[in-house]
C-alpha cells in the first residue's frame, strides 16, 4: 500500500516503482507497490537536454531503479517522478506536448548556433 505524505494539509500518495520489464524500444511495463502497474513507451518523451540523449537506444536502455526514491532513473541524471508514472494516462498528453515544446527549442538553438557559426 503506498504511503500517504502530508504537505500543507494535502494528503498525496507515495507510489514506489517495485520492478520494470522491457517490453519494446522504449517500451517498459512498471510495476508499483499498490500492485498497479503502467505500460509506458517513454520515445514521444524523449526530448530536451534531460530526456533527449535517452533517444539512444543504448543510452534509455541503461534504465534502471533507484533504491532511495524508487523510481526510473538513468546515468545522466534523468528520472520521472514515480505518482507521474503511476497516473501516466493522466497526464502523458501534458508531458508529450512539452516534449515537443522542448524539442522545438533544440531544433531553434541548433539552428541558430548553425547560422551564428557560419557568418
Amino acid at each position: 500500500m503506498p504511503e500517504l505524505s502530508r504537505f500543507f494539509g494535502i494528503i498525496t500518495r507515495i507510489y514506489r516503482v517495485k520492478s520494470f520489464k522491457r517490453l519494446a524500444p522504449y517500451t517498459l511495463r512498471i510495476c508499483f507497490d499498490d500492485e498497479t502497474e503502467q505500460t509506458i513507451d517513454f520515445q514521444p518523451v524523449l526530448a530536451g537536454e534531460l530526456y533527449g540523449p535517452l533517444q539512444d537506444p543504448v543510452a534509455f536502455d541503461q534504465v534502471s531503479i533507484d533504491s532511495e526514491v524508487h523510481t526510473l532513473v538513468w546515468p545522466n541524471g534523468a528520472d520521472f517522478d514515480p505518482a507521474l508514472l503511476h497516473d501516466w494516462p493522466l497526464h502523458q498528453a501534458e508531458f508529450v506536448a512539452r516534449a515537443r515544446q522542448w524539442g522545438a527549442t533544440g531544433e531553434k538553438d541548433r539552428i541558430s548556433t548553425n547560422n551564428s557559426t557560419s557568418m
